[in-house]
């Protein structure tokens, strides 16, 4: 079994007292033949040192501090920068094998989370959490509805002020449930309906719905939907003057690879569907880009809810179920390690997550 080791700074000796547990760092990664743990406590290391595939988490920990930031100077929100400020401060991985190499990698098992809803932390594991409950019912979803498939639809209505979103999203949510009951929807088996609100350049919110539908294949004969009559369908439920952007469009199956099952192929022809669906509400870049309206948008979606489900995708996201394991999806490998815990924490002066080895914990007896 072998276990990677970081690459770093240069000023820790390869003498025989450092332990393969914190392994020195140095300008090129190396590999022990021994799982790495726990003696040798280097506090220079960074988590990317460890674990280069980690480094998305100082991007959205770095992006928390910004949206945090905004929060903290706005005595609405002042409660929101305080939990923000604690979220996912200290991060613990366990190594565990991959069984296919033979080589360690870290996998994170413990963190706290502040589920402030645009906490770019928190979107980005949500999605993540989503994501993984959505491939994990695939393939009872295969095998109920083996000849299923599957269209992306996104729903549109022009901009509006950051003033008039709360009202326009209630406007949308009660346009979908009148899109529902619509002959033209009866076929479909089931659907995961997603809201994102992005940031127009004069300053307007642009709120739209993604939905993914499972249909059966009757949909592309018998009951197909053209895309002019999906448009006049949103623009008559959403009682409009004007015809709607709508896109629609089939995710296309794909025949299996060389040594790929059928369920793999599956999946991997969703996957782009799936990100683009269950994604953040609203992109991090737009929150930063103009303080006044990214506190106006948290007013007006404060408690509205973003995410729907309906048939028999109805509780493939488990909504309501998130807790700290389930952010961090510590049960998503399905792999057993030895309890020993190693720690980073976060250091807003780098912006990156440090070696924190007095945070560390011991194997598990």
């Amino acid at each position: 079994m072998e276990a990677l080791e970081p690459s770093c700074l240069q000023d820790i000796s390869l003498s025989s007292s450092v332990s393969r547990a914190d392994p020195p760092c140095n300008t090129s990664a190396r590999k022990t033949t021994n799982p790495p743990f726990t003696a040798h406590r280097s506090s220079h290391c960074h988590l990317t040192d460890y674990s280069p595939d980690d480094k998305p988490w100082d991007v959205h920990r770095a992006l928390a501090d910004d949206v945090g930031g905004i929060y903290a100077g706005a005595v609405d929100f002042e409660r929101y920068a305080a939990r923000m400020a604690d979220c996912a401060g200290v991060l613990r991985f366990g190594w565990v094998e991959n069984h296919l190499t033979g080589e360690n990698s870290l996998s994170l098992r413990e963190a706290h989370f502040c589920r402030v809803r645009h906490c770019p932390v928190c979107q980005w594991r949500r999605s993540l959490m989503w994501q993984a409950r959505f491939y994990q019912s695939l393939p009872k979803l295969v095998e109920q509805y083996p000849k299923a498939r599957w269209v992306f639809l996104t729903l549109t209505v022009r901009n509006c002020l950051v003033e008039d979103l709360r009202d326009t999203l209630k406007a949308m949510n009660g346009a979908w449930q009148r899109l529902i009951k619509r002959r033209e929807f009866k076929p479909v088996l089931g659907w995961v309906r997603t809201t994102e609100v992005t940031r127009g350049a004069d300053g307007s919110a642009h709120p739209h719905f993604h939905a993914l539908l499972m249909v059966p294949p009757s949909w592309f004969t018998t009951h197909y939907v053209k895309h002019a009559r999906w448009v006049k369908l949103w623009s008559d439920v959403m009682r409009l003057d004007y015809l709607p952007n709508v896109d629609v469009r089939a995710v296309k199956p794909r025949a299996p690879k060389e040594g790929q099952t059928a369920l793999d192929a599956k999946a991997q022809a969703l996957q782009g569907a799936v990100s683009e669906t269950l994604k953040y509400s609203t992109k991090p870049a737009d929150m930063v880009a103009d303080e006044a309206w990214f506190l106006e948008l948290t007013k007006q979606t404060h408690k509205l809810r973003f995410v729907a489900t309906g048939g028999a995708l109805k509780h493939v996201l488990k909504v309501d179920q998130e807790t700290d394991d389930d952010l961090a999806l510590t049960n998503g490998d399905g792999q057993q390690d030895d309890g020993s815990r190693l720690a980073f924490n976060w250091r807003t002066s780098e912006r990156r997550y440090r070696r924190a080895p007095n945070a560390d914990k011991g194997a598990s007896s």
